[in-house]
């Protein structure tokens, strides 16, 4: 029987090919503004690094904290200042006002209304600013949220937006959407998610934000390089453990294997992916980080929220790959319910959109 190469450098004969179609989430650099530079370098230092085992460092210039004022949506204000002073990035505070579905007799004037409840806003960040040391700039709009942050995310050339998710599910969560989750597929900078932790009730801000331990996952796709550099530098910034995991998904005729075939299949696997995870780890991590690499077996989402809960991480990144139907309903079944059940943030990234030019 010819063997088939399902991974670069991983021989696996065609048999297994199916049964174990591995879907480790993967965490990818997205580009716009100035952070399509750092991609660029990313992408050129990729084969460089690997040879000589050298990271390269993200720069954060310009962020964004877009928030309805309600507590579990003002964390992502709270976040916003601490990363914003840790990077010297300038922080843009964004709100977005629904375009009203009616006049009638009890708002006589909505334009009026509206650019009352502008200033409030306007008011309320200053007030959340009072004290703070970093450069910031109140944006307060109608319309679409999510189209509106996402138009200025792209105006203002902002390399991280910021935004808390509710934790609606079922069917809740199916009739009203989620702002976040538009986000998340439209934007082209990374999202951080938020969400309110019992340590952090009405979004009281964290003492500080450090990302001591950093899940990221990998599947070897050609993205995940570009993925891993990213999330090596976040690492190296805060110099942390950096758990490198891929999630091997049950076959799916498993009920037809016994378990001693099942374990047969997957032992020469787990060896392969075991070498190809160690072998992502740059020489020079070893100097500032405690690399760990992990190989689990079972739904995604469900391991990756396990194995951050018992190893206690404090920030797990993921990657959506694209937009097409069937990736976007992956998106819900996988990255979306590790947003809602992790333990800590979520960093969510687009993939690199090469054919998207800058100003």
């Amino acid at each position: 029987m010819v063997a088939l190469t399902f991974y670069e450098g991983v021989t696996i004969p065609p048999v297994i090919i199916i049964p174990f179609l591995c879907a480790g989430m993967v965490s990818l650099c997205s580009v716009t503004g100035s952070f399509r530079e750092q991609v660029d370098g990313f992408a050129k230092a990729s084969s460089s690094r690997k040879k000589e085992g050298t990271t390269m460092r993200i720069q954060l210039k310009n962020i964004l904290s877009a928030t309805d004022f309600s507590d579990a949506s003002n964390l992502a204000i709270s976040y916003g200042q601490k990363l914003a002073k840790e990077y010297s990035a300038k922080l843009f505070l964004c709100h977005v006002l629904s375009v009203p579905t009616g006049y009638g007799e009890a708002l006589p004037d909505p334009f009026i209304q509206q650019s009352r409840m502008m200033d409030q806003a306007t008011e309320r960040f200053t007030r959340w600013m009072e004290g703070q040391s970093v450069e910031w700039e109140p944006i307060v709009s109608i319309g679409s949220a999510a189209e509106e942050i996402t138009r200025y995310a792209e105006e203002k050339k902002v390399d991280l937006a910021i935004c808390a998710t509710h934790g609606r599910s079922g069917l809740k969560r199916l009739i009203l959407g989620s702002v976040t989750e538009r986000l998340m597929r439209s934007l082209t900078c990374p999202v951080l998610v938020v969400r309110p932790q019992p340590v952090e009730l009405a979004g009281s801000p964290p003492e500080e934000v450090r990302f001591k331990r950093i899940l990221v996952g990998c599947d070897f796709s050609p993205d995940s390089d570009l993925a891993f550099q990213y999330a090596l530098s976040l690492a190296q910034e805060y110099l942390s453990e950096l758990h490198a995991v891929h999630v091997i998904e049950p076959p799916i005729y498993k009920h037809m294997l016994n378990a001693t075939k099942v374990e047969g299949i997957r032992q020469p696997l787990r060896g392969q992916l075991k070498e190809k995870l160690s072998d992502m780890i740059p020489q020079d991590a070893h100097n500032w980080c405690k690399p760990v690499t992990a190989l689990l077996a079972g739904e995604p989402y469900d391991e990756l929220t396990k194995y951050a809960v018992v190893n206690e991480i404090d920030l797990v990144v993921l990657g959506l790959r694209g937009r097409t139907l069937v990736e976007t309903l992956l998106m819900g079944s996988t990255t979306d319910r590790v947003i809602r059940q992790a333990p800590c943030p979520v960093l969510s990234v687009q993939p690199v959109r090469w054919g998207q030019g800058t100003a």
